[in-house]
C-alpha cells in the first residue's frame, strides 16, 4: 500500500472516533473530510487545508442565507452552486468546492439553519480536515535515497549513451536500439516529480530545525532535462554518418571521455578545452575530396556545436570547479 493511503486511513479513523466523542451529527462526514483532506506534501496539505476550511465556511453561511430567503428546495442549491462556485474559483479556493458541498448537503438535509447547526459543521470540519493536516505533518516522506538512485541511473544512461555514440563514430554500421535514451527519459521524469515534492517538504523540516536538508535536486534533473534535449539533438546529426572517418575518430574521445566525466558534482571543463582544440584541428586539416566526406565531416562538425551546447548548460548549472578551488584556498 501506498503511504498516502495509510496515512488517509489513520486520519479518517482518529476523525471519526474524534466526532464520535464530541457527539458532532453525522460523525461520518468528520471521516469524510479527512479522507478528502490527505495530500502527498505538508506544503499541499497546508494550502489545501485552508483552502477547503475557508471555502467551506463562506459557502455554508451563503448558502444559509438562501436557504432562509428561499426556502429548502432542489432549485436552491442550483442556485448556490451557480453563484458561489465561481466566485470560490476566484478567489483561489476551488480546492474547498468538494467539502464546501457536503456541508452544504448537510444543512440542506436537516431543512434548518441554526446556531447549533452551524456550529456543528464548523467543528466537523474542524475535526476532519484537523486530523488529515496532523497526519499530513507527522509523517514527511525522505526522497533523499530514491532521487540519489534515480540520479546514479541517469549518469549511467547518459554514460552508455555517449559509449554509443563513441562506437558509432568509429564504426557507423553499429546498431543501437536507443533503449538508454527512453530510461533516461523516465528516470529524468520521475526525478523532477520526486525533487518537487521534497522541496514541497523541505519547508516544514526547516520549521522543525533540518536546515541541512539539501534541495539541489530541481536544478540538477532540470540540467540533465535540458542535456537530455541536447543528446536528441546530437542523435540526429550522428544519423548523418555513415562511414568512419579520422574526425569520427577523434570525435568519439571526447565522447568517452565525457561519460567519465558525468558523475563529477562540479564542471571540470577539460571536455571543453579538448573540444575547442579539436576544432582548431578540424580547422587546420584537408578539405573534404568528395561529396560523401563532405557531408559526414559537417554532420561531425555539427555534432561538436551541439556538444559545446551541452558542455553550456552544466557550466551554467553545475559549481565551478574554479571557484571552488579559490573559496578552499581562502580557507
Amino acid at each position: 500500500m501506498g503511504i498516502r493511503v495509510i496515512k488517509t486511513a489513520i486520519a479518517a479513523l482518529a476523525a471519526l472516533y474524534t466526532a464520535h466523542y464530541l457527539g458532532l451529527q453525522p460523525p461520518l462526514a468528520a471521516g469524510l473530510l479527512a479522507i478528502i483532506g490527505v495530500e502527498v506534501t505538508v506544503l499541499r496539505g497546508l494550502r489545501n487545508a485552508f483552502a477547503r476550511f475557508m471555502a467551506s465556511v463562506l459557502g455554508l453561511f451563503f448558502a444559509s442565507l438562501l436557504f432562509i430567503l428561499l426556502g429548502f428546495h432542489l432549485w436552491t442549491i442550483s442556485i448556490f452552486i451557480l453563484f458561489a462556485f465561481p466566485i470560490l474559483s476566484r478567489f483561489h479556493l476551488k480546492e474547498g468546492i468538494v467539502t464546501s458541498a457536503v456541508i452544504v448537503f448537510h444543512v440542506y438535509a436537516k431543512e434548518e439553519v441554526t446556531t447549533h447547526l452551524i456550529g456543528n459543521e464548523i467543528m466537523l470540519l474542524l475535526t476532519g480536515l484537523g486530523w488529515a493536516l496532523i497526519v499530513n505533518l507527522l509523517y514527511i516522506p525522505k526522497e533523499e535515497h530514491k532521487l540519489v538512485e534515480l540520479r546514479h541511473m541517469t549518469e549511467e544512461k547518459f554514460g552508455a549513451i555517449f559509449t554509443k555514440m563513441a562506437q558509432t563514430l568509429r564504426n557507423p554500421a553499429l546498431v543501437w536500439d536507443g533503449e538508454e535514451l527512453l530510461d533516461a527519459g523516465k528516470a529524468i521524469e520521475e526525478g523532477i516529480r520526486r525533487a518537487d515534492v521534497s522541496r514541497e517538504n523541505l519547508i516544514w523540516r526547516e520549521l522543525r530545525g533540518s536546515f541541512g536538508v539539501k534541495m539541489h535536486w530541481s536544478n540538477y534533473f532540470e540540467m540533465r532535462q535540458q542535456q537530455l534535449d541536447s543528446i536528441s539533438l546530437m542523435l540526429t546529426q550522428l544519423a548523418h554518418v555513415y562511414e568512419s572517418l579520422p574526425q569520427g575518430e577523434l570525435a568519439a574521445e571526447l565522447f568517452e571521455d565525457l561519460a567519465g566525466d558525468l558523475k563529477s558534482d562540479v564542471y571540470e571543463g577539460k571536455v571543453e578545452e579538448n573540444r575547442k582544440l579539436l576544432g582548431e584541428r578540424f580547422r587546420s586539416m584537408a578539405l573534404p575530396t568528395t561529396r560523401e566526406e563532405f557531408e559526414i565531416r559537417a554532420a561531425i562538425w555539427h555534432l561538436m556545436h551541439e556538444l559545446e551546447h551541452y558542455l553550456a548548460i552544466a557550466r551554467r548549472l553545475k559549481k565551478q570547479k574554479n571557484s571552488l578551488d579559490t573559496a578552499a584556498a581562502a580557507d
